[in-house]
């Protein structure tokens, strides 16, 4: 099997864009990235999550969508392109922010869109410890993400395992970030091209190359 298209996903501060870029140059690839800060209601959301959820999430919907148009619209058996989202993630951010009538609403738009995207050859989903994601927000001084707390990334967190561990819709590569460094490792970097030329064909949990049996 030939992998074209990769998705990276994870909780927000897992380091998904970083990750994308450096995957992204070893193979060469067109880079597909969500870029959160376009969301107006973003900022609105972490502030009163009750009144602006609805409206984050849809439109982090549509535009994930627009960009997954444009996937589909490319010629993918002749440029690699690797994502940092698949149009799914919503839905998980969905259930954790929305009430039962809001999240019904999202479904019933969101199953009408996701019948007329591409599927990723292949997605990784990057784990990694509530602390370390707390770590990673906070690293990356955006304003409006000053508010976020354990508990909020502890609930994405649970929310995230539990929709991929049965996630089936294309193969899968779990990977745990806390064990690896593949910015600073080359080894770790290598080995995860290599399963990636590779791909599972259902779930595949990545052991690093370092770690002794």
């Amino acid at each position: 099997m030939v992998v074209r298209y990769i998705a990276i996903e994870g909780v927000t501060g897992v380091g998904k864009t970083r990750f994308a870029r450096l995957l992204g140059s070893r193979l060469n690839a067109r880079l597909a990235l969500e870029e959160p800060e376009e969301n107006p209601f973003l900022p609105l959301f972490y502030e009163a999550p009750d009144r602006y959820g609805f409206q984050t999430q849809v439109f982090f919907m549509l535009s994930r969508f627009r960009q997954q148009q444009e996937l589909h619209q490319m010629d993918l058996f002749q440029e690699t392109v690797v994502s940092n989202f698949i149009f799914e993630r919503d839905r998980i951010y969905a259930n954790v922010a929305l009430n039962d009538a809001e999240f019904a609403l999202y479904e019933r738009l969101a199953e009408t869109l996701s019948e007329k995207i591409p599927r990723p050859d292949l997605v990784i989903y990057l784990q990694n410890t509530v602390d370390n994601l707390m770590r990673g927000i906070m690293r990356r001084g955006r304003g409006y993400e000053r508010v976020i707390n354990e508990d909020y990334i502890a609930r994405l967190s649970e929310a995230y395992n539990h929709f991929f561990f049965h996630y089936s819709a294309t193969p899968l590569l779990v990977v745990n970030v806390s064990e690896v460094d593949f910015e600073n490792r080359p080894d770790d970097l290598e080995d995860l091209l290599a399963q990636i030329k590779s791909p599972p064909a259902g779930t595949r949990y990545y052991r690093p190359v370092h770690v002794e049996v």
